[in-house]
Order: C-alpha cells, then sequence, then structure tokens
C-alpha cells in the first residue's frame, strides 16, 4: 500500500507538469515542469522525502528496462539514420563535451564558493 500511495503522489505530480505544459507556452518538457514541482516540494519541506523514498529508489532501479523500446525504435529506424550518422555522431559528441565542461565549471565555482566561505 506504501507503493501505491507513494506512486500516486509522484503521478499527481507529473500530471500538473503535463498541465502546466499546456498551459504555459514554452518549449518545456512536461517531465521538466514534474521534476522542478517535486524538487520544489522537496525543498521547502512541504512534502517529506519519506513520501516518496521507496517508490523513487524503484523507479531507478528499473529505469534501465524503460530504454529498450526507444532503443529497439532506434534499430527499426536505422536505414534512415544512417545517411545521418555521422551528423548524429558528432552532435552527440559535442553535446556531451558541452555538458561535461559547463557541469565542471559549475561544480568548480560552487566548491570554490564554499571554500571561500569557511574560511571567513
Amino acid at each position: 500500500m506504501k507503493y501505491i500511495s507513494q506512486f500516486a503522489i509522484i503521478i499527481v505530480i507529473s500530471f500538473i507538469g503535463e498541465i502546466l505544459n499546456r498551459l504555459i507556452p514554452l518549449p518545456i518538457p512536461a517531465s521538466i515542469y514534474g521534476m522542478a514541482i517535486l524538487f520544489t516540494l522537496l525543498s521547502t519541506d512541504v512534502l517529506k522525502l519519506s513520501a516518496v523514498k521507496e517508490t523513487g529508489k524503484f523507479l531507478i532501479y528499473i529505469m534501465p528496462i524503460m530504454f529498450i523500446p526507444p532503443t529497439v525504435g532506434l534499430m527499426e529506424s536505422w536505414g534512415t539514420m544512417q545517411e545521418f550518422l555521422f551528423a548524429i555522431v558528432t552532435i552527440s559528441l559535442l553535446s556531451t563535451v558541452v555538458v561535461l565542461a559547463v557541469s565542471g565549471r559549475i561544480t568548480q565555482s560552487i566548491i570554490n564558493r564554499k571554500e571561500k566561505g569557511g574560511r571567513e
């Protein structure tokens, strides 16, 4: 019963994200709205972590299974993608490097800011 209630909380928050996606004319996926809502609720202690923790762990545990359908879809469209393979690989590598670099810089600045704050 605990899993059902926790899953219901996550589904309701996801549904609110879907509603926001329809109401706000921005190119932001509904799942991002839902994650932002969940993060805000957890950060402000409106929603306790214990209210969704076990189901969240379960969903993370089964996450690799969720990648099977998209992978099969990619395999089925291999013929179409083959002519764009170089562009796809190039864009994927470039975006990965950019994300790594930006994440590293942000992490370094946060660590440096914490070290400076601790010394004063």
